[in-house]
């Protein structure tokens, strides 16, 4: 294991893979920064958002899709001062955008959560490029991991104070027809957060407070454990060449002791096989 970036993010999170620049994007949710890292040359680029910014994800024709505060917009080029748009604005006060990811189908599936983390208080909707936007789920605590099979037909989701992984089956509207638990985190391992799903279909899961990474099969059995340096790792992506290297978010926010690697972004060498994400069709 080694640092990608030595950092002190508070809440760093989101990591996603852009393959048309071959760059990591991820973000500090509360200072409000969107960071690129590549690992070819060690290049790093910041760029301040309007507001909260829960997840950023590259879009088909340039620019971010980024979940804020208030809803869902768009920058036209990943650079400070970019110019900025709403796409779907929902603000609800006390709530705020967290995390999201980009279906096969080009849509954004994009989660909140209240800032005191109130059971029932957030959601989950999804975006299509021009705005429009259905919900998919209310009455949720902590909306968190999202990611795709490989042949695109399930959905594996977490609400975080649920402590589980949930498997969702797609119709052909990309829209769920059921729901059930994939996998539990028992009580004392930490927290699920957010998620990537590799070429075999396997399920990659951040333990926010639990300091390690696992990987569950497609039949929802434990089979991999990463310990990591840092407490609250709080999103995993696999990027780099070959999409084989796993890059990892990390917080340093409600630490009470030091932790010096935590804020950081990790990566694990060659932990296993990737899958390319759909940029946002908008």
């Amino acid at each position: 294991m080694d640092i990608a970036v030595h950092a002190q993010a508070a809440l760093g999170e989101g990591p996603t893979w852009d393959p048309a620049t071959r760059r990591l994007i991820w973000v500090d949710i509360l200072s409000s920064r969107v960071h690129t890292y590549d690992p070819s040359t060690g290049h790093r680029s910041v760029m301040v958002t309007e507001q909260h910014v829960g997840a950023a994800k590259p879009r088909a024709g340039g620019g971010l899709v980024v979940n804020l505060r208030d809803g869902v917009g768009l920058y036209d080029s990943v650079a400070d001062g970019a110019a900025f748009r709403w796409l779907h604005r929902e603000a609800v006060p006390g709530r705020r955008g967290n995390d999201a990811a980009v279906a096969p189908d080009g849509a954004l599936w994009a989660g909140t959560m209240a800032y005191d983390e109130t059971p029932g208080a957030a959601n989950l909707i999804r975006v299509t490029g021009d705005g429009a936007a259905t919900e998919i789920f209310g009455d949720v605590s902590v909306s968190n991991g999202i990611g795709w099979s490989p042949d695109g037909r399930s959905m594996y989701y977490i609400d975080t104070l649920t402590r589980r992984i949930d498997v969702l089956e797609l119709g052909d509207d990309q829209l769920p027809v059921s729901r059930r638990p994939f996998a539990t985190v028992e009580a004392g391992a930490g927290y699920p957060d957010g998620l990537t799903v590799d070429a075999d279909g396997c399920v990659w899961v951040a333990l926010w407070d639990g300091a390690a990474i696992r990987r569950y099969t497609p039949s929802g059995a434990l089979d991999r454990v990463i310990e990591l340096p840092v407490v609250r790792p709080t999103a995993c992506a696999f990027g780099g060449a070959g999409l084989r290297d796993l890059y990892i978010t990390s917080a340093c926010t409600g630490l009470e002791a030091p932790h010096p690697l935590s804020g950081s972004v990790l990566v694990v060498p060659d932990a296993g096989q990737g899958v390319e994400q759909a940029a946002f069709a908008g």
